[in-house]
Parts: C-alpha cells; structure tokens; sequence
C-alpha cells in the first residue's frame, strides 16, 4: 500500500523545478502540506483541486513522515 502512494509523488526537474509533486502535475507536495496544517480538510482541499484525489494528499503525508525520518536531517537543520 505505501508504495503504491508513494508512487504518487514524483520529482521531475521540468515540473516546478524538480520539487516533488503529485503525479507529475504542477501541485507541490509542499503546498498540499501547507494546506493540510493550515487546517483545511481533505474535502476543502479537494474540492479546490480537482485533479487530486484523496490518495494524493495520503501520499503527501507519508512522503513528508518518510523524508524527517532521514538521518541527515540534523545536519541541514543545524547548518
């Protein structure tokens, strides 16, 4: 099931200068997580974004709790 979502989040360098986005398309994963802890719900997120589905922002979040789980992360941090 996880890689199946994760598969969702792709980095392209042509599309939004290589940030990860959902499924190639111009909606930086970033974005969606500012939404989501700005507190909108899924289902405001959704109906302002049609061309997302639910298992989209699943994959957001799971790419975002899979990227602070990196070892180097101190290191960036503390830079």
């Amino acid at each position: 099931m996880e890689e199946n979502l994760l598969k969702r989040i792709t980095l392209n360098p042509n599309v939004c200068f290589g940030k990860p986005t959902i499924r190639n398309m111009r909606y930086p994963v970033e974005t969606m997580l500012d939404l989501m802890s700005a507190g909108m719900t899924t289902k405001e997120i959704l109906d302002d974004y049609p061309d997302l589905e639910k298992e989209d922002l699943q994959a957001c979040l799971l790419f975002a709790g899979k990227l602070v789980k990196v070892n180097s992360i101190n290191k960036i941090i503390a830079a």
